[in-house]
This record gives structure tokens, C-alpha cells and sequence, in this order.
């Protein structure tokens, strides 16, 4: 039995934060998010079936700050999501592994999530 205790990994506090780390992280927490909210738009539907009170009852709470701000997120996370997801079926086919493709095609992700979610959203408002 070794008398000094083996040496443990570096984790996440010891590494700088790189954009590939950030949008890994943040595509498995949109992942996480998207079901979620997936829960929720199940239940909106539902309540439509249930008669006009219950479907008043969850438009309300859908339609409140609260729910609009959560909206807004879980469009936001769909794109996000979504063109993550793109690039990740670029790489399965063996394209963009130069590190300034990995850093151009991430902050696409970044920015095309950020502009479609603002178009869809200016388009819901008209």
C-alpha cells in the first residue's frame, strides 16, 4: 500500500474555459433543457383537450413573463441545439477538425442560435 495518496485528474476548476469545453457543456444542458420543456409544451397541448378552463388555465401560465422568458430560452436552446447538432454530423463526416474550423464552427453555433431565435421571435411578435 503506497504511503502518499495517488495524484488525482485536474478538473474543471483548474482548466481555462475554451469555447470547446463552453459548447459541449452547453449542448448537453440544452439537451437537458429541451426535454424539459418538452414535458411543458406536452402539457399545454393536454390541456387543450381538457375543456376550455384547463387550456386558460395553461395559456395563462405559458403566456406570463415568467413563461415567455422560459420560451424564449427553450427556443433559444432548440437552436442552439440544433446547429450543434449540425456541426457535430459535419465532424461524423470527418470535416471541420482544424482547430480554426473547431473555433470558426463553434462560434457560428453561437451566433446562428443568437440570430434565429431573435428572427423567430420578431416573426411570433408581429
Amino acid at each position: 500500500m503506497p504511503t502518499h495518496p495517488r495524484p488525482l485528474s485536474p478538473h474543471l476548476q483548474v482548466y481555462r474555459p475554451q469555447i470547446t469545453s463552453v459548447l459541449s457543456i452547453t449542448h448537453r444542458v440544452t439537451g437537458v433543457g429541451l426535454a424539459v420543456g418538452s414535458l411543458v409544451l406536452a402539457y399545454w397541448l393536454s390541456a387543450a383537450s381538457y375543456g376550455d378552463d384547463t387550456f386558460n388555465q395553461a395559456q395563462a401560465i405559458v403566456s406570463s413573463p415568467l413563461g415567455v422568458i422560459l420560451l424564449i430560452g427553450w427556443t433559444w436552446a432548440f437552436y442552439f441545439h440544433l446547429c450543434n447538432g449540425i456541426r457535430h454530423l459535419a465532424w461524423d463526416a470527418v470535416w471541420g477538425f482544424k482547430l480554426s474550423q473547431v473555433y470558426a464552427t463553434g462560434w457560428l453555433v453561437v451566433g446562428a442560435s443568437l440570430v434565429l431565435t431573435a428572427l423567430t421571435w420578431l416573426v411570433a411578435l408581429r
